[in-house]
């Protein structure tokens, strides 16, 4: 196996692989509990082959009349300790932010940090 990409659809990420010894780009979806799984021998067709695979997901659902899984709500709950909640709405205050924007503005500065050491 050989290097890790994302890339998205419709809100739904694709993590992309290369198997190496049979020569195969493939993925799966990573942000819903259903499978969704794709492939390809061609790096150029593998993002059509992901959008083909999160579209029959999508219909699929309509057909069985279930709502598909969606991929995040944007709401996320994070517990601390109380000295940590302390420190942090402390640091949010000297910023001259609420909590909720400080603390995402931070993690998603982390996120993409993290994101740019798989590309």
């Amino acid at each position: 196996m050989s290097k890790t990409n994302l890339i998205t659809y419709k809100g739904y990420i694709g993590e992309i692989s290369f198997d190496k010894d049979s020569k195969i780009f493939y993925g799966h979806v990573v942000n819903t509990k259903d499978t969704i799984t794709f492939q390809s021998e061609n790096a150029k067709e593998l993002e059509k082959e992901f959008q083909v695979s999160v579209d029959t997901y999508l219909d699929f659902c309509k057909e069985l009349g279930e709502l598909p899984e969606k991929p995040y709500s944007g709401r996320f709950v994070l517990r601390l300790s109380p000295d940590a909640h302390r420190s942090v709405a402390l640091a949010a205050q000297a910023a001259n932010q609420t909590l909720n924007k400080w603390a995402a503005q931070h993690l998603i500065q982390k996120a993409e940090q993290e994101l740019q050491g798989l590309n």
